[in-house]
């Protein structure tokens, strides 16, 4: 094992073990969860009668499957595989592509969680007042009931799923959409990679693992070409103005990342121009230039770091290219920089400003319904083609829960540095209880 193995290893439960903390320390962390939950109105305990809904809605899933099979496109016969963290709870984005002569195929298959919660179910008055799922270190507070993410909106290997595909077909020589179709599908996943397996596979696709069996050959050979379609589009995002803060990304997370922002965009850029229809658009609106002037005056002035003098006309590009060159203890200063000029994004029922750090004319979610209530309403209006009544009220009702959601994590990671814990450590490796008594003998 490398050192750089090792260093990745010991931020992972099999590398370091789970966090461990006692009974009084437990108590004081539950109690803050249960301060916070009040404060800022989180229901931590769904409703029975939204959890009786859950159970039912995912009995004699395959029956159910078979009978919605004339309906849907069935790519059941694709190479198909997720990519998600190793203690990643659910399961709901899969990818297949293919390379032809004159064309690449993108098909993003994402859970279709609108097939079982829709606006005549409890579940959906539910999200609707929980507005995303939270997510504290070593705690999760779901906007759907879990048992949906662990049975038929979790896209496993070897099971029958149903789901909503964006596929795209992208011109070989500028990534353009040539061809956008969004439809309901059956797939069935292939093989489930963490981010260190498709990484393991890019390098060496000997490395693939027995649980791959006979897709192997076919999963390496597919990964790498997702990888040089992601590669190119993230490269082409660069280009073309797109804020990247995080420029040392590993390939497994930018393929997909490229990924969902490609499907994304997509299924907006239909919504809007091949449809006309309001949706969930997601608005980010740009500094002004003296904000902009102020963040790139304390990058300037940080040890170590230059602006190239070819980049200041555009403060997105001359942040990306900074970030590549600068040295590595400077980086969160960097970041830090520009996050305190930004804006904060908005969910609207127009895209009017576009996404200003994406650098997208029209942009909104769509590959996460089981955890942003943005999503689940995008896949309503894409299937129905119809617009909720209380589309703005939902708008900002999704606004208000994701500002709630993120001072909650704020807070609760800060009380985790007063009672002496590593918040990264906690939400990597998770926590466990030990006895005082037994940890003495």
């Amino acid at each position: 094992m490398t050192t750089e193995d090792a260093q990745s290893a010991a931020g992972t439960p099999e590398g370091q073990g789970p966090v461990e903390i006692d009974e009084e320390v437990a108590r004081h962390l539950e109690n803050k969860r249960e301060e916070l939950f009040e404060k800022f109105g989180i229901r931590d305990e769904f409703p029975p009668e939204v959890l009786e809904e859950a159970k039912a809605r995912t009995q004699d899933v395959q029956a159910e499957i078979q009978e919605e099979g004339e309906e849907r496109r069935d790519l059941r016969d694709l190479t198909t595989w997720t990519t998600d963290p190793i203690d990643a709870q659910d399961f709901d984005d899969a990818i297949s592509v293919e390379e032809r002569d004159d064309e690449y195929v993108l098909w993003v298959h994402i859970a279709d969680v609108t097939h079982y919660v829709n606006p005549d179910t409890a579940m959906w008055d539910e999200a609707v007042e929980r507005g995303n799922t939270v997510y504290l270190p070593g705690y999760t507070i779901h906007m759907l009931p879990p048992v949906l993410a662990e049975t038929v909106c979790s896209l496993v290997p070897n099971e029958d799923r149903l789901a909503h595909t964006v596929e795209m077909h992208l011109d070989k020589e500028d990534l353009g959409y040539d061809e956008i179709e969004i439809y309901k599908s059956i797939i069935e996943s292939d093989a489930r990679l963490t981010y260190t397996e498709a990484e393991n596979l890019l390098d060496d696709p000997d490395t693939a693992g027995d649980h791959l069996e006979d897709e192997a050959v076919d999963l390496a050979e597919k990964t790498r070409e997702v990888w040089e379609l992601a590669d190119r589009m993230h490269e082409q995002r660069k280009e073309e103005g797109s804020l990247v803060l995080n420029p040392a990304r590993d390939r497994a997370h930018t393929i997909i990342e490229e990924c969902m922002l490609k499907a994304n965009k997509a299924v907006t850029h239909e919504l809007m121009w091949g449809r006309g229809v309001e949706a969930m658009y997601r608005v980010h609106p740009q500094p002004s230039p003296d904000e902009w002037d102020e963040a790139l005056v304390e990058i300037q002035e940080l040890d170590g770091v230059s602006i190239p003098g070819s980049a200041w006309d555009d403060p997105r590009k001359a942040v990306n290219a900074t970030l590549e060159d600068a040295p590595q203890r400077q980086l969160d200063k960097i970041q830090w920089a520009v996050m305190k000029v930004m804006p904060r994004a908005r969910y609207m029922n127009d895209p009017f400003g576009g996404h200003h750090a994406l650098n997208f004319e029209i942009y909104g979610h769509f590959t996460s319904p089981i955890r942003r209530l943005s999503d689940l309403i995008n896949h309503w209006i894409v299937y129905t083609n119809d617009v909720p009544e209380d589309l703005v009220a939902l708008c900002d009702r999704a606004n208000d829960r994701q500002k709630d959601a993120e001072q909650c994590e704020r807070e609760y990671k800060q009380f985790l540095e007063e009672v002496g814990l590593d918040p990264s450590a906690v939400n990597n490796r998770g926590i466990e209880i030990v006895d005082e008594d037994e940890e003495e003998e």
